[in-house]
C-alpha cells in the first residue's frame, strides 16, 4: 500500500506555526506577572480592623461644644380688656409696631359716664354735709362760750354781759352760715336728683327696647318705671327742701340783725347760776353730737370718693394700653365687637426679646446648665453667628418632636432648651429655622 507524499504547500504553513507558538511561550516566560488587586482586599479589612480596635481602646478628646438645631421663638403677650364693653375702635394692625403705654383699644359703656355723674353729685352733697356738720360745731362752741359768759354774768360780771351780748351776735351770725350752707347742700342734693332722675330715664328706655326683643320680662320693666317715677318725686322733694333753705336763710338773717341791735342794750340782770350751768352742759352734748355729724360726713366723703374713683378707673380702663414695646401679631376682634372683662383684644410680640428653641438628647443634657454661651446662626448669615445664652432648660424629659432630627435614634427622650439671643437686633425673628453652638467649657 502506498502513501501518499506531503503536499509541500501544507508543510510550509505548519513551519511558520510551529515557530510562533515557540515565541509566544519565550515571550510569557520572560515578560514579568500582573497585578492581582483580589490579593489586597483582604489585606486591608485586616488593617481596618486593627485601627477600629485601637480607635475604640484609645481614649477620646472631650467635645468642646455642643450642636442643636431649632426654630425662633418669642414670648407672645395678650393684651386683654379690664373691663366689659363695645369696641369703638382698634387703632392698630397686625405688624405694626407699638410702644409701651400706647393706646392701642378704645372701649365704651353708655353707663359709666352717667354712674360717674351721679358719684360726683353725691360727693359734692356729702361735702356739704361735712361744711354743715362744722358749722354746727362752730355754733356749739359759740354756744359754750355764750353759757360761760352768761354764768359769769349771773355772778354780777358786767364785762361778761357785754361779751355774752357779743357772742350772741356770732351764734347769730354762725346760724346764719349754717342756713346758708343748708342752700348749698339742698342745691347739691337737687343736682344728685337730678343725675339719679337722668339714669333712671336710661334704664328705663334700655329695658323698654329689652322688652320689646323679649330679653326681659314686663315686671323688671315695671320696676325700672317705678324707680323713675321715685327719682322725679325726689326731683321735686329736693326743689321743696331748697325753697324752705332759703327761707331759712332770710329768718336768720333777721335773727342775726336782731342780735346785732339788742347787743348795744344789753343791761345786767341777776340770773340763776344752776340754769347757766344747765345750759353750758347742753351746749357741751351739742358739740358733741356735732363732732359725730361731722365724723360720718367725712366718711360718707371718703367713701363716696372711693367709689367715683373706682368708677374713674373702669373709665380710664376703656382706653386699652400696650404694656410693652413690640410688634402686633394677631389682632382677633373688629370695631363694634362686644367684649367681656379679660378677652384678648390683640397679640403682641417682644422683637428683642427672641430665643431657640432646641432639644438635647438625654445622654447630653447632663453637659448643659443655664448661664452657658451659646451662638446662634441663621441661614441668612452663617458666618455671622448671634451671641446667646442658656436660658431655660425643661425639668421634664419629652420623645423627639417631629420635626428635630438627631443622628442617636429619635426614639431616644430629649430635653426642651431655651436659648435666648442677646441682641437680636431686628435681623432674628420669630419663626426662622436656625442651628446653635453651645459651649461645653
Amino acid at each position: 500500500m502506498t502513501q501518499a507524499a506531503p503536499n509541500p504547500s501544507e508543510a510550509t504553513q505548519k513551519q511558520p506555526d510551529l515557530q510562533n507558538s515557540e515565541q509566544q511561550v519565550n515571550q510569557s516566560q520572560n515578560s514579568p506577572k500582573k497585578f492581582n488587586p483580589r490579593l489586597v482586599i483582604p489585606l486591608v479589612l485586616v488593617i481596618g480592623a486593627i485601627g477600629y480596635g485601637v480607635w475604640t481602646i484609645l481614649p477620646k478628646p472631650a467635645e468642646t461644644v455642643l450642636h442643636v438645631s431649632g426654630r425662633l421663638e418669642s414670648d407672645e403677650t395678650d393684651i386683654g380688656a379690664k373691663t366689659g364693653g363695645r369696641v369703638v375702635a382698634i387703632l392698630v394692625r397686625e405688624g405694626d409696631a407699638v410702644k409701651k403705654g400706647q393706646v392701642v383699644v378704645e372701649i365704651e359703656d353708655e353707663e359709666v359716664p352717667t354712674q360717674l355723674s351721679g358719684l360726683n353729685a353725691q360727693i359734692e352733697s356729702a361735702r356739704q354735709e361735712e361744711i354743715q356738720a362744722k358749722e354746727e360745731v362752730s355754733v356749739a362752741d359759740s354756744r359754750i362760750r355764750e353759757a360761760s359768759l352768761n354764768l359769769q354774768q349771773s355772778e354780777g360780771d358786767a364785762v361778761g354781759r357785754i361779751d355774752q351780748a357779743q357772742f350772741t351776735v356770732s351764734a347769730t351770725e354762725s346760724d346764719l352760715r349754717q342756713a346758708e350752707a343748708q342752700v348749698k347742700q339742698s342745691e347739691a342734693q337737687l343736682q344728685q336728683s337730678k343725675a339719679e332722675l337722668k339714669l333712671a330715664q336710661v334704664e328705663r328706655d334700655r329695658y323698654a327696647e329689652l322688652v320689646k326683643e323679649g330679653a326681659v320680662d314686663q315686671q323688671q320693666f315695671d320696676q325700672k318705671q317705678t324707680t323713675l317715677a321715685t327719682s322725679l318725686a325726689n326731683v321735686d322733694t329736693a326743689q321743696a327742701k331748697l325753697v324752705a333753705s332759703q327761707a331759712g336763710v332770710k329768718a336768720s338773717r333777721d335773727r342775726f340783725r336782731a342780735a346785732q341791735g339788742n347787743s348795744v342794750q344789753v343791761q345786767s340782770t341777776g340770773l340763776n347760776p344752776d340754769i347757766r350751768n344747765a345750759q353750758l352742759d347742753a351746749y357741751y352734748l351739742q358739740r358733741t353730737q356735732a363732732l359725730a355729724m361731722l365724723a360720718a360726713a367725712q366718711s360718707k366723703v371718703k367713701n363716696a370718693q372711693a367709689s367715683r374713683d373706682q368708677i374713674q378707673r373702669r373709665l380710664d380702663s376703656f382706653k386699652v394700653k400696650s404694656p410693652i414695646d413690640g410688634v402686633v401679631q394677631s389682632r382677633p376682634l373688629e370695631s363694634g365687637a362686644v367684649v367681656a372683662t379679660g378677652k384678648t383684644l390683640l397679640t403682641v410680640l417682644d422683637p428683642n426679646a427672641v430665643y431657640l428653641r432646641c432639644y438635647i438628647p438625654e445622654g447630653d443634657i447632663g453637659k448643659i446648665r443655664v448661664g452657658q454661651v451659646a451662638r446662634v446662626f441663621l441661614d441668612s448669615s452663617p458666618n455671622k453667628p448671634f451671641v446667646a445664652h442658656v436660658a431655660q432648660i425643661d425639668t421634664k424629659a419629652s420623645f423627639t418632636p417631629e420635626n428635630i432630627y438627631f443622628k442617636q435614634d429619635r426614639v431616644k427622650q430629649v430635653f426642651g432648651v431655651k436659648l435666648a439671643i442677646d441682641q437680636p437686633e431686628g435681623f432674628a425673628k420669630s419663626g426662622m429655622p436656625a442651628d446653635a453652638e453651645i459651649d461645653l467649657k
